[in-house]
């Protein structure tokens, strides 16, 4: 897998009346992540799989579903046969992660997972051959706007010893507070993907933004 940095710019950030046009203001990014949380496995209601289709039918970039809710193996397949990139289900929220790992790929998306700030790695080694993706949440899922954790930046280092070593070949992202301060002990730390919310769409420029961030991680390794 490329180890280039890739920038994934939070809708959760947009301007939610006007979704159509935010996607177009980061072109450039690689790929736009898109928080559905459902009011259950975290506080807050934002999308659903409707919205999601209708982004999939205007976004330039590929979509990066990060789903925070109940019931992953239910609904998460939905996401991936609207046709996201990648599609994150948090390993909390799993009864059965394997399964829910198979069932996104065969409906043709990466399979990510997802662990909060204080769940363990180890507790999930097991099964992160069968992803492609590990999101290492950088704050507490569910709110944006949150201060980055860099407590949880050893689980990050060790995730990438373990993709070194040829036991994991997965993308290694990180969610919260990535801006201009973090990217580079993110980066340094072993992650490939970097979700920033208002870093991008709070510039004035969203475009230079995250060419400015994907360089700093660049720097960073």
């Amino acid at each position: 897998m490329s180890r280039e940095p890739m920038i994934a710019p939070s809708l959760l950030s947009a301007d939610f009346a006007r979704l159509a046009d935010e996607v177009q203001r980061i072109a450039d990014a690689d790929w736009v992540h898109v928080d559905v949380m459902d009011a259950h496995f975290v506080p807050n209601l934002t999308l659903g799989l409707p919205v999601v289709k209708a982004i999939q039918a205007v976004s330039p970039v590929p979509l990066d579903c990060h789903l925070m809710i109940d019931d992953p193996e239910r609904w998460a397949p939905g996401y991936a046969e609207a046709g996201a990139r990648n599609v994150t289900v948090h390993a909390e929220a799993c009864t059965d992660p394997r399964a829910v790992a198979r069932d996104l790929k065969a409906a043709g998306a990466l399979a990510g997972l997802a662990i909060k700030p204080g769940t363990p790695l180890e507790d999930y080694l097991d099964v992160l051959p069968e992803f492609d993706t590990l999101l290492v949440m950088t704050v507490e899922p569910g709110f944006g706007g949150q201060s980055f954790m860099p407590e949880v930046l050893p689980k990050v280092r060790e995730a990438r010893r373990l993709v070194e070593a040829g036991h994991l070949q997965l993308f290694l992202e990180v969610d919260g507070g990535i801006n201009a301060d973090t990217i580079e002990q993110a980066a340094e730390a072993g992650a490939d993907v970097f979700v920033a919310g208002s870093a991008v769409y709070g510039a004035d420029d969203p475009g230079r933004a995250i060419a400015a961030l994907r360089a700093q991680a660049a720097r960073a390794r």
